[in-house]
């Protein structure tokens, strides 16, 4: 690496410390976003399910703690009554599914959770409509909504549970889906000067694309910086598993754009493209995720191209950890502060989000030299 990274290893050994109180407090529960200090709990169906055992897997992975373990195990169990709930299942089995059983299988073999795992992986591909190349986002929100032609951003997370499926199965149908939604998000989500759509609504029986729709950002044609992470990462991750330049082209094209865009302290806010008067919240959970795919990209890129990337992949996870981290407040359970969730519903406004603790860790392991992603 290219920087001083001495402070990965303090910023290490506070997580650690940290978590050992708060996993304690949490359990073998599902937190998503912090209220006044405390991490509030979801259904075990909510997206974000899965950051908080595979937190747990990231740190159990180094330091062996049983209880950490544990609790991630029981947290997978919990999620059975998931995978048979059809009306509660969406795209985002693959979020939670990567992070609990094939983080599980990665580090102890156990098939259950390889079976689980595949299981998941059948569901999921089981959303792909054939017309339009994608793999649908959410089920109806209220009764007589019709979203089955709307696929998101962060979709692109999800794929790699279809390329695990095809490893371990050596069945292509997998990937195949993967690819072919991958292809649509090239086609479809990234806008001229790198910027990202949250939302394209599909005619879900012709493929026709119809709209963008602004979704989590200020508006359709903004630039939601969370979903220049999930693009900046995801369309690394398609390039890992498929080895085809437009995905690391299309990565690149997203990482130039938020790396142009972001402010001094290197900590995006929650949109690019904020007009004035509205309040320019920071989002560090875009920041650690696109840290994360920043510093994948830098691993594919020749060594002449690699430094924007990974200087600025350390630049961000070191800025959260000095001016963002949260560390011997005994009243806070987050990891890092300063998330926003939804700007426009006013959901979560700069608080800790599990996922923005999530890949904060997996940053911090990636540059202790952990190679092996979950994803």
């Amino acid at each position: 690496m290219t920087n001083n990274l001495e402070w990965v290893e303090q910023a290490w050994i506070k997580v650690n410390k940290k978590i050992n109180r708060t996993s304690k407090k949490i359990g073998a529960n599902f937190p998503h976003a912090c209220v006044n200090g405390d991490y509030q709990l979801e259904a075990p169906h909510w997206w974000t399910a899965g950051f908080w055992p595979g937190l747990l897997w990231l740190l159990y992975r180094n330091n062996k703690d049983e209880s950490y373990k544990e609790i991630a195990e029981k947290c997978e169990e919990k999620l059975d009554n998931v995978i048979t709930d059809y009306y509660k299942l969406d795209h985002d089995m693959g979020f939670i599914w990567t992070l609990t059983s094939v983080a599980g299988f990665k580090i102890t073999g156990n098939e259950d959770s390889k079976r689980r795992a595949l299981l998941v992986a059948n569901l999921l591909m089981g959303r792909f409509n054939t017309s339009g190349n994608y793999i649908r986002a959410w089920n109806p929100w209220y009764e007589g909504e019709d979203n089955s032609g709307w696929a998101i951003i962060d979709c692109l997370m999800n794929l790699s549970l279809l390329f695990w499926a095809t490893e371990v199965t050596g069945d292509p149908r997998f990937s195949h889906v993967a690819k072919r939604h991958g292809e649509t998000v090239l086609a479809h989500f990234i806008q001229e000067d790198g910027a990202v759509h949250h939302i394209i609504r599909f005619d879900p029986e012709s493929g026709e694309r119809i709209e963008a729709i602004g979704g989590q950002g200020y508006a359709p044609e903004s630039a939601w910086s969370r979903g220049a992470g999930w693009a900046i990462y995801g369309m690394s991750l398609l390039y890992k598993n498929t080895k085809e330049e437009k995905y690391l082209q299309a990565a690149k094209k997203v990482a130039h754009f938020f790396i142009a865009n972001l402010p001094d302290d290197y900590v995006p806010y929650w949109d690019f493209r904020i007009p004035e008067g509205v309040t320019k919240y920071r989002d560090s959970s875009a920041g650690a995720i696109a840290a994360c795919g920043l510093l994948l990209i830098a691993k594919q890129v020749p060594t002449s191209e690699a430094k924007i990337y990974e200087t600025t992949g350390i630049n961000i996870l070191k800025s959260l950890y000095e001016n963002y981290g949260d560390w011997d407040n005994p009243s806070q359970d987050g990891l890092i502060l300063s998330g926003t969730s939804h700007f426009p519903e006013g959901k979560n406004l700069d608080v800790p989000l599990i996922y923005g603790d999530y890949y904060f860790v997996e940053g911090l392991a990636i540059l202790k030299g952990n190679s092996e992603l979950f994803w």
